[in-house]
């Protein structure tokens, strides 16, 4: 479908809880009639007064919500940039994983705050609409079990997924620079901090040289040395030869040694900051974070008990174990990823390949039941993201981001983030589509609403523009079909009863399952299945052909015979014009997503979905002739015959990846 021209954008908002956090872009569209190509559904042209839909998900925190980098560092949401890395996760069919991702969409709006305090004392801010991970799936900050707020939602009987806050990093002061000269000095460098002479008589002055693979802690440490007034010079150590990695070093003469071996003595009382930079400095010079054991080895008594005391300066728990050969000791940090990641944010290492967590589970007895949910009573400015995994760690915690459809990039606008909050409006589709049924080319042929974005979403409450499309339609008796998975369109069931006495007109219903479970999962927030029924009996006894599009069948969670046959039967006792299934389709821009869900939701059919939708967007041949067999089955159980929309001819072989894509589109709204 080749996406319509705009101009003249103007941007409004409006200040009701309604539409808090929606932006709607006013625009007068140059074409309203959208020509569909190739000639196999029952409709060639098609019209969206809307661009983009406000039932889509909306979720922000506040904006100094620490965010875990993909560094092991944190950065307040506000601060962060498209093409930041970060850490998202991602599910193995067993386990949860860290994962790195990018940053590719940044957005700000305002909200009102609500404050959910854990067990543990996090503490996060965030809009009712953001979702967090629990024990138990996604959920909502607020919701409720009925209503139009009927969503899962957090309750104190959750709990959350991941690690607990963040530990606030330390200020890089003297103290700490300090504390982070000594334990890299001390643990690997080469130092004679004053001249001898040798037993052969010869005198020996002092010098420091220290030799690393990792630029960052070398760095680190020829910056701070100058802080104080200490040069080096750089050299190369030794090229990298095969597999042996390149180091370079930075020495000093005689006076600056002197300087170094006065500036590293062990202080006599040692400060929470010099704590800090020392236990920075010993783990980049002797520390490893292998198969997630974490710990830093010597064998100088000194340094040890200084390891020791300053982990108990800040509160970490840990053993001393000793090699039984080389007499080397091993301080062993406890407490799992948690502790590791309050190490890193707390002490802030530099060498940053010791910090990577790649490929982590997300394993951790960090106590994070819900313990209070509260309304603040003001708005503030939230953030939001959207990343190449769909979620992101927020102060410890799994969080999730914005997803949208593809459609808006078709106006210039970003598909994941301006989906939900940027609505564009087509405010003269009403006076362009009378003018364009009435030109002479127009030959009458019937027009489709909502086969791209929901023609009733919330904005339609405000601009009211598919009930003037709706009269702009009957008024020449042009035939038009609806598709819809909402209930709105019942405020304008008296005008579609009138334009049908006058045109053909048709409308259609998505209702995947009527299985209450598999509803409250798969589909939070939408109307309730049985109301979307009564929605399909009361247009049939208006007399206006209301049909149902069992879509999308989930395969194993709704696509069992019996549940298809409850929806069946109901869509046919209510009088349904057609009834047709259609498999689910997961296309890139969603496939992660779902299978995020469903790996929260229902675990075991990881490996069945990963088989089915490993090469393409749609499940196999054999799997959609089964359904259409079981399909078949339950209609000739019920007796009655198979009600079907209308068609036009087959399409060309040419054509079936096009037919493809165009179903989906038709089923965007799903």
């Amino acid at each position: 479908m080749a996406p319509e021209q705009l101009f003249e954008l103007r941007r409004r908002t409006f200040d009701t809880p309604h539409f808090r956090g929606i932006e709607f872009i006013e625009t007068e569209a140059k074409t309203i009639l959208n020509k569909v190509p190739g000639n196999y559904l029952p409709f060639n042209w098609t019209i969206n007064a809307y661009r983009g839909c406000s039932h889509a998900c909306s979720f922000c925190v506040e904006g100094d919500t620490p965010i875990l980098m993909g560094d092991a560092s944190t950065k307040p949401i506000r601060d962060l940039q498209i093409g930041d890395e970060i850490y998202g996760t991602v599910f193995d069919g067993k386990y949860r994983r860290y994962v790195k991702t990018d940053v590719q969409a940044h957005w700000q709006t305002i909200k009102e705050a609500y404050r959910v305090v854990l067990e543990d004392g996090t503490t996060l801010i965030a809009s009712a609409d953001h979702r967090f991970l629990s024990e138990r799936g996604w959920k909502h900050v607020i919701g409720a079990e009925q209503g139009p707020m009927q969503r899962p939602f957090l309750t104190t009987n959750n709990k959350l997924i991941g690690t607990g806050h963040f530990a606030k990093p330390p200020k890089h002061d003297a103290q700490y620079q300090t504390g982070y000269l000594t334990g890299m000095i001390r643990g690997d460098a080469h130092l004679r901090g004053a001249p001898y002479i040798s037993a052969a008589g010869n005198r020996i002055s002092a010098s420091f040289r220290l030799a690393l693979c990792d630029r960052e802690a070398l760095e680190r440490t020829q910056r701070y040395l100058l802080d104080v007034g200490i040069a080096t010079r750089e050299f190369v150590f030794a090229a990298a030869v095969d597999a042996r990695r390149h180091i370079d070093a930075i020495r000093a003469g005689a006076e600056g040694a002197a300087a170094i071996a006065t500036l590293i003595r062990w202080p006599d009382s040692r400060t929470l900051q010099w704590c800090r930079g020392f236990l920075a400095g010993i783990f980049d010079a002797e520390g490893s974070c292998s198969m997630g054991v974490f710990r830093i080895s010597n064998k100088d008594p000194e340094i040890i008990e200084a390891i020791t005391s300053s982990l108990r300066r800040l509160n970490f728990y840990y053993v001393v174990e000793d090699h039984k050969k080389n007499g080397v000791r091993y301080v062993r940090l406890l407490g799992g990823l948690r502790e590791r990641f309050r190490f890193f944010h707390s002490t802030d290492p530099a060498i940053m390949r010791k910090r990577d967590i790649s490929g982590r589970a997300l394993k951790s007895d960090a106590r994070l039941g819900v313990e209070s949910i509260e309304p603040l009573g003001v708005e503030t400015p939230m953030y939001d993201i959207t990343t190449g995994t769909s979620d992101f760690i927020a102060n410890g915690v799994v969080s999730h981001n914005c997803f949208a459809r593809p459609t808006h990039t078709y106006l210039d606008m970003n598909a994941s983030t301006d989906f939900d909050t940027k609505i564009v409006v087509k405010v003269n589709a009403p006076e362009l589509l009378r003018k364009e049924l009435r030109a002479k080319r127009w030959k009458g042929e019937t027009v489709a609403m909502g086969t791209n974005t929901d023609p009733y979403q919330r904005a339609e409450g405000k601009y009211r523009l598919t009930r003037r499309l709706l009269e702009t339609l009957a008024e020449v008796r042009n035939p038009f079909s609806i598709l819809t998975k909402g209930t709105l369109i019942l405020r304008d069931i008296d005008l579609i009863t009138d334009a049908a006495r006058v045109s053909d007109v048709s409308t259609a219903f998505s209702i995947p399952t009527l299985d209450e479970d598999v509803w409250r999962r798969s589909e939070p927030g939408t109307p309730h299945p049985r109301k979307r029924i009564e929605a399909v009996a009361r247009f049939n006894e208006a007399g206006v052909p209301c049909g149902v599009l069992v879509a999308p069948l989930l395969p194993g969670i709704s696509d069992s015979k019996e549940q298809i046959r409850t929806v069946v039967e109901a869509a046919l006792d209510a009088g349904a014009t057609f009834v047709w299934p259609i498999l689910l389709h997961l296309r890139p821009i969603v496939k992660e997503v779902y299978l995020d869900w469903l790996g929260e939701n229902y675990p075991d059919l990881m490996p069945r979905y990963e088989e089915m939708y490993a090469r393409s967007a749609y499940a196999r041949p054999s799997d959609r002739k089964e359904l259409t067999r079981r399909f078949n089955d339950v209609l000739a159980v019920t007796g009655r015959p198979r009600p079907r929309p209308r068609k036009r001819r087959p399409p060309p072989s040419g054509l079936r990846r096009e037919i493809a894509k165009l179903e989906t589109e038709q089923m965007q709204l799903l």
